[in-house]
């Protein structure tokens, strides 16, 4: 059982000396018979050369020449090589590096075992590194202990990297500011954010708050992440005795993701008051800022400075003007948008996204919509589950059912079609095509059900006139958990008025009376209540 304090460890709270750091290196040291051999320096200088310029499989050959003419590679070659596979993530050349290591003989030494947890740990293999952390046995050090946190931390296993931390600590070791930093990453949610405000104190007991920018970043980010906390986030950034870049466009991130995008626009400006230079991510978090406020003046300002400052071909950046130009021009048109989209030099799923989204947004490009799409995928591009939700809706739009289901069929091959967002859309595309049937079969086969699927379907009977089912999948929803809001009462009254079940629509309106604190957003229910009243009068 966790309790509210950390855990005291067995020897005393001091940071573990250079020699704990640093293990023997007696085996890093190369044999007799490889040191004699006058190719193996010249051999070994040319690797090192080969991986300082990126060019890995050139490396692995001269590792091979090297075993060829009788000068085996040390323990060092082979940690320089795993660390750059590492670097630029080429995973796969790493597990063959580990397998020429295993098939040298070499006793492998701390520093190579830990740096194979690393590899397997950023290749999503916990397995294999949790095999060779647990096979080290009473060898493991601080830094072994920090890596397979950070790997459960990084691998969504997050109360396994609160377990080994707290084994870490029962040991005896004591975290230093890269142990500190993965915890409170595996803290962020709003699971295990309790846990994280205690970390937080020990941070700041220890000194690793002021001493490292890393922990102060992470600390933001599960405020953040956890509990949507900005005011939290925002004090540990004034702690901070030091900023960055990253530390600036982080926040001015968060506020934008977070609903507070005026925050987030006010901070950038005193960024750029402080010194800093924006980059890539800062101009993509502000325009979506502006996109948010519907800001289009600014954004057009902004447009022209990363035009100056060669930003403007960057995906990211490209991606939010495509966003901003569709959702804040007033005539809905989306010249702008695709100027923005067809100006950029490279495109990925990310691009060809948005721009689908802003065709079907702009309310009446959606046959140009699916065109976009097939572009992208006779490009070479897998779609992703916002690319099928949004051309999904596009044929709805166009009542259109066949083309959908064709789209449907593809997402079915890429194992999309049990996400929300997609199920959610087919719904939606059957019932605007007055086919109740398939949208009740789409609706009864998605996996996970949230507000969104329930309101498809809703409006859906509401519009096509079988209320009955609506008021029938009215009790189910009562008993699942999940929230109701405006646009879900609306629908209900709209059936009952279809039918004219006056008893039936008083009762909604009563719930709705009941409700209509808790709604973050709500249609004013006087002015549901008296249409619905309108169309029962009407009907009788």
């Amino acid at each position: 059982m966790i309790t509210r304090s950390l855990p005291s460890p067995a020897q005393p709270l001091l940071p573990p000396s250079s020699k704990t750091l640093n293990p023997s290196r007696q085996n890093i040291i190369p044999s007799s018979d490889s040191r004699k051999n006058p190719n193996f320096e010249p051999l070994k200088n040319r690797l090192i050369c080969q991986l300082d310029v990126g060019h890995l499989r050139h490396a692995i050959s001269t590792l091979d020449l090297m075993t060829q003419q009788k000068a085996p590679p040390d323990l060092t070659t082979y940690s320089i090589l795993l660390k750059s596979c590492i670097r630029f993530r080429n995973f796969q050349l790493g597990k063959l590096v580990h397998r020429k290591l295993i098939q040298s003989g070499l006793e492998l030494d701390l520093v190579v075992l830990n740096t194979l947890i690393s590899l397997y740990s950023k290749c999503g293999d916990t397995e294999t590194a949790r095999s060779i952390f647990e096979g080290m046995g009473s060898r493991r050090d601080l830094v072994s202990w920090s890596a397979m946190v950070s790997c459960y931390a990084n691998n969504n296993m997050e109360w396994q990297a609160i377990c080994a931390f707290l084994d870490m600590l029962e040991l005896g070791f004591y975290p230093n500011e890269y142990c500190f930093t993965a915890m409170i990453r595996a803290c962020s949610n709003a699971k295990y954010s309790w846990i994280g405000e205690i970390i937080y104190g020990s941070v700041l007991k220890t000194g690793y708050f002021e001493a490292d920018i890393c922990v102060g970043c992470e600390l933001i980010d599960m405020f953040a992440k956890s509990s949507g906390d900005l005011g939290s986030a925002y004090k540990v950034f004034e702690k901070m005795p030091e900023r960055n870049l990253v530390t600036w466009t982080l926040m001015i991130t968060r506020f934008a993701q977070l609903g507070c995008a005026r925050d987030a626009i006010d901070m950038f400006l005193d960024m750029e008051l402080s010194g800093y230079a924006p980059d890539r991510f800062t101009y993509s978090s502000v325009l979506s800022a502006c996109t948010e406020l519907g800001l289009l003046a600014l954004g057009k300002q902004l447009h022209s400075r990363v035009i100056c400052f060669g930003l403007a071909l960057d995906v990211c950046v490209g991606c939010s003007l495509v966003n901003m130009y569709a959702k804040c021009a007033a005539d809905g048109l989306v010249d702008d948008s695709r100027k923005a989209f067809d100006r950029m030099p490279a495109h990925n799923v990310m691009s060809w996204t948005t721009i689908i989204t802003a065709y079907v947004q702009s309310g009446e490009c959606d046959k140009e919509a699916i065109e976009l799409f097939c572009r992208m995928i006779s490009g070479q591009i897998e779609p992703n589950q916002f690319s099928f939700s949004s051309v999904l809706k596009a044929c709805g739009n166009l009542t259109d059912p066949c083309i959908g289901e064709q789209v449907y069929a593809y997402a079915v091959k890429l194992g999309l079609a049990s996400v929300n967002c997609v199920g959610n859309s087919l719904i939606s595309m059957y019932a605007k095509s007055g086919r109740m049937e398939d949208a009740r079969k789409a609706f009864d086969i998605l996996f996970e059900k949230n507000l969104v699927s329930y309101n498809a379907i809703f409006d859906g009977y509401a519009k096509n006139m079988k209320s009955e089912e609506t008021f029938l999948l009215f009790n189910e929803i009562a008993d699942t958990g999940i929230g109701i809001n405006a646009f879900t009462f609306a629908s209900l009254l709209s059936g009952a008025a279809s039918i004219g079940a006056i008893g039936k629509g008083e009762q909604i309106h009563g719930r709705l009376l009941k409700q209509r604190a808790n709604f973050a957003w709500s249609l004013p229910s006087s002015w549901e209540y008296r249409a619905w009243k309108t169309r029962c009068r009407d009907d009788s």
